[in-house]
C-alpha cells in the first residue's frame, strides 16, 4: 500500500491501483486506517505527565555517574532523603523503557572464563594429578589431611602424606621429594590440581616454575576435570576395613601405609587393561599381556569350540590417557 501511495502522487489513485492491480475499495480503507493512527499519534499529552524539559532532566539524572547504575526504587528513595521528588518510580521505568535501559544497571563482577583443562599423557611421568582429602578424627570436628600424587596414565600413587593440617608449605615438600624420587626431568611433567588453597598457592606455583613443571587446575565448581584423584580416593574410602574414625595420626598413616601398597602393586585396576599400577608405571606391562595372550592361545587351541572358533585377547594396555579429551581427537584405546 505504501507503494501504491507514493504511485498516486505521480499519476492518480485510479492508475495507480489499476497499475498494481489492487482494489480501490482496498486502498482507501488503508487510507484511513493510516490517518486514524496519525491522528491517534497527534493525540495530547496527558495533563499530568511530564513535560519534555522534566523528560531531560529526569533523564539526565538518571544517567548521572551517581545514579547509573542503581534501580529507580533506589535513586527515589536516595533524592527523597535529600528533600527532592523527581517523579515516581512507575514514571522512571518508562522513561528508561522507552530509551531501551530497562534492564541489569548495577556494575556486577564479570567472571572470567576459565578454559576446559585437555591434558594427554602417552607413558608413566608425564602427567599427575593430586588432591586433599579429609579423614576423620577421633573426635567431632578433628580431622587429618591425606595428599596424595597420581601417576594419570599409569594409576600408580606416587607420593603421599597424612598431615594435620592443608598447609601449602607441606604440598610443597611432597611435590618436590616426589619429583626427586621419579628423577623428573625439567619440561617434562605437568601437574593438575583443582583451585584449593594449597593448589593455587604461590609456594607450590614457584616451586613448579623452579623445577620447570607445566601447572594445571581444574575450572572452578567442576568437579569432573579431576576425576583420576576422586576415583582413588573413593577406592581407598570404599575399602572394607576403612575404619569410620581414625584414633590418631599415626592410627590413619597406619592405615595408608598397607593400603598403597595394596593399590600399587596388588590392586588390578579397570581403567588400565586390569594390570597393575606398579607394573603399568615401570614398564612391565607388557610383558604381563604377552604372557596373558599366550595363556588364552593356550586354552583357544585345546578347545576352540569354547571360544566359539574366535581367538581371545587380553585387555590392551591403554596407549593414551586423557583428561577432559577432545572431540576430534583420533587415537584409539583411550581412556579418560
Amino acid at each position: 500500500m505504501k507503494l501504491a501511495e507514493s504511485l498516486a502522487k505521480e499519476v492518480n489513485v485510479h492508475q495507480a491501483c489499476a497499475a498494481l492491480a489492487i482494489p480501490r475499495a482496498s486502498y482507501y480503507r488503508w487510507q484511513d486506517r493510516e490517518e486514524h493512527g496519525r491522528k491517534e499519534r497527534r493525540k495530547h499529552r496527558p495533563p499530568l505527565s511530564l513535560s519534555d524539559a522534566e523528560e531531560r532532566v529526569a533523564l539526565e539524572i538518571l544517567h548521572s555517574d551517581r545514579f547509573v547504575d542503581k534501580a529507580p526504587q533506589e535513586i527515589y528513595n536516595a533524592l527523597l532523603d535529600e528533600g527532592d521528588y523527581l517523579c515516581s518510580v512507575r514514571t522512571m521505568y518508562r522513561l528508561l523503557g522507552r530509551h531501551g535501559e530497562v534492564k541489569e544497571r548495577r556494575h556486577q563482577l564479570a567472571h572470567p572464563h576459565y578454559k576446559k583443562p585437555e591434558l594427554l599423557a602417552t607413558a608413566p611421568n608425564q602427567l599427575w594429578t593430586w588432591d586433599i582429602t579429609k579423614l576423620k578424627g577421633p573426635a567431632k570436628w578433628t580431622c587429618y589431611y591425606l595428599y596424595v600424587i597420581l601417576d594419570v596414565f599409569s594409576r600408580y600413587v606416587v607420593g603421599w602424606m597424612v598431615a594435620h593440617r592443608e598447609r601449602a608449605v607441606l604440598a610443597q615438600k611432597l611435590i618436590e621429594q616426589t619429583c626427586e624420587k621419579q628423577e623428573i626431568n625439567p619440561g617434562q611433567l605437568t601437574i593438575h590440581a583443582d583451585r584449593g588453597s594449597s593448589m593455587t598457592s604461590k609456594p607450590v606455583a614457584f616451586l613448579m616454575a623452579d623445577l620447570g613443571i607445566t601447572k594445571s587446575h581444574s575450572r572452578p565448581y567442576v568437579s569432573d576435570d579431576n576425576p583420576y584423584s576422586e576415583s582413588q580416593f573413593k577406592t581407598l574410602k570404599y575399602r572394607p576395613d576403612f575404619p569410620e574414625r581414625f584414633g590418631s595420626i599415626e592410627d590413619a598413616r597406619a592405615f595408608c601405609q598397607p593400603f598403597f601398597r595394596w593399590y600399587n602393586g596388588e590392586h588390578y585396576h579397570s581403567g588400565i587393561g586390569f594390570l597393575k599400577p606398579e607394573a603399568v608405571h615401570y614398564g612391565r606391562a607388557e610383558h604381563i599381556v604377552k604372557k596373558r595372550q599366550a595363556v588364552l592361545i593356550a586354552a583357544y587351541e585345546k578347545r576352540p569350540d569354547r571360544f566359539k572358533g574366535k581367538l581371545p585377547s587380553p585387555a590392551p594396555i591403554p596407549k593414551t590417557v586423557w583428561i577432559n579429551k577432545p572431540a576430534s581427537d583420533p587415537s584409539d584405546q583411550t581412556l579418560h
